[in-house]
């Protein structure tokens, strides 16, 4: 009985149907139109999609349905490990970081655009160096193996991703004046949207969302970012303002001409969970034990993905610029 308990608070905290439940038991139905309400009911939205995206993939016989399986495979291991890590991270960084702040936001509409802002700048960081730091990449590797696009793929993550991406994220704003509670309301807005915009073509073929494709990012967007064509490589580093994109040249449209192939460069079996989980690690090591120098093994840590102690670079940068120099 109490594991059928743990299972059944486990499902209804995923699909984030506890807040809902809630308020249906207390049968207060104007709760709903309350703040704290909308909140509630929003929460289920993307989590009820990818489930409705799984069960029309398997109607479909879509051959990439094995994401789910190690997306979810994922998920399981992760939810015991990393989201606690990020949690302490997250509260010892506004323990200590606050009172070096040199201002403090309040909950209203105009510091709510400055504080995403300031997120949206800390998390084109953090996704940055996940693409331009080895190391980094080994920790963000994961949540690219998928060669399809689909919601689960929002759950495929190493379990020391979130505390490193939190670590990064939480300082920038703490530091930054943003009051720890509208901090984490940016967070579920993020939270949520970072879910929405891993939606597949199995439920919408066009990710562009009309106008606003060239007003805020969308799964079009994010399907470039996951993609590993040459045009394609480490742009649209943003979650829902893509400001950061645009000033900091990583700004991608997602071309007609140009199909969308997802995962990442190195061979790898994407059904095989150990490959998904430490496969890139097992390639830093070989790197490492292979470079000549001291000098060398530490810059396979720190350097981009594809940098060679040779000078024979494969990085995202040169494959890409290689691509726009032969296309022009």
């Amino acid at each position: 009985m109490e594991f059928l308990d743990f299972l059944y608070r486990e499902i209804v905290g995923f699909l984030g149907l506890g807040g809902v439940i809630e308020i249906l038991k207390s049968g207060d139905f104007s709760t709903f139109l309350t703040f704290d309400g909308m909140l509630k009911a929003i929460s289920p939205i993307v989590p009820l999609l990818l489930v409705l995206e799984l069960i029309n993939g398997i109607i479909l016989k879509n051959p990439h349905t094995k994401v789910y399986k190690i997306s979810f495979l994922i998920f399981v291991l992760n939810r015991f490990i990393g989201r606690f890590i990020s949690i302490g991270a997250t509260s010892y960084i506004i323990a200590n970081f606050q009172k070096y702040a040199p201002f403090q936001t309040t909950f209203t509409w105009y510091w709510l655009i400055y504080g995403y802002i300031v997120w949206e700048f800390s998390h084109f960081i953090y996704h940055y160096l996940g693409h331009k730091v080895r190391l980094f990449w080994c920790l963000h590797a994961t949540h690219h193996t998928p060669e399809n696009m689909n919601l689960s793929v929002s759950h495929a993550h190493f379990f020391l991703e979130g505390p490193y991406a939190d670590i990064i994220r939480s300082s920038i704003c703490i530091l930054f004046g943003i009051h720890p509670a509208l901090l984490f309301f940016i967070m579920f807005i993020d939270g949520t949207y970072g879910m929405f915009i891993h939606i597949g073509e199995n439920l919408m073929k066009n990710g562009k969302l009309g106008f606003l494709n060239h007003i805020i990012l969308t799964p079009s967007h994010h399907r470039v970012h996951h993609a590993r064509n040459p045009l394609y490589m480490d742009t649209n580093f943003c979650n829902l303002l893509n400001i950061w994109d645009k000033v900091f040249g990583t700004y991608q449209l997602e071309e007609d001409h140009v199909k969308i192939e997802y995962g990442i460069t190195r061979p790898m079996d994407s059904g095989n969970i150990l490959d998904v989980y430490f496969g890139e690690f097992i390639a830093l090591f070989k790197d490492v034990w292979n470079a000549p120098t001291i000098k060398d093994k530490i810059l396979y840590i720190f350097m981009p993905p594809g940098w060679h102690h040779t000078g024979e670079h494969k990085t995202a940068s040169v494959v890409r610029r290689e691509y726009l120099t032969q296309k022009s």
